[in-house]
């Protein structure tokens, strides 16, 4: 299938498809006219490739991890390197959780003013109020 076809089908732009190739992600090969042709298995790797992005990882990893992947064999230092991959996630995941409660604070003094002073930091004031 040609460029524009696998681009509709995978609901991705004809420059994502250019970049996934450029990073060893996708291949393809050409007509005589030098136009891309793809294998009618691109759209499932197409899909592969965009969640692998969503997880958080770089095109570096997942070009490192798809050829696992095809395998169906992860080995033990490219585990180790998900397993980062994974602990970073939580990490981030607990920062914007932390960030939610400061908003919620935040909001709360906007939205029921009192006669309070202001907190001296909105992570004390989070921990002394309760959930909305």
């Amino acid at each position: 299938m040609r460029i524009g076809e696998l681009a509709d089908r995978a609901c991705v732009s004809t420059r994502a498809l250019r970049y996934y190739e450029e990073q060893g992600l996708l291949h393809s090969s050409r007509t005589a006219g030098g136009q891309r042709v793809y294998p009618q298995t691109a759209e499932d790797r197409v899909r592969l490739i965009r969640e692998l992005y969503a997880a958080g990882l770089t095109s570096r990893m997942i070009a490192t991890l798809l050829p696992a992947i095809d395998a169906r064999h992860v080995g033990p230092e490219l585990l180790g390197r998900l397993l980062e991959e994974r602990a970073r996630t939580t990490a981030k995941v607990a920062e914007l959780q932390a960030a939610g409660q400061r908003l919620d604070v935040l909001i709360a003094l906007a939205t029921h003013p009192d006669s309070d002073s202001c907190p001296a930091t909105l992570d004390q004031a989070a921990a002394t109020s309760p959930a909305p």
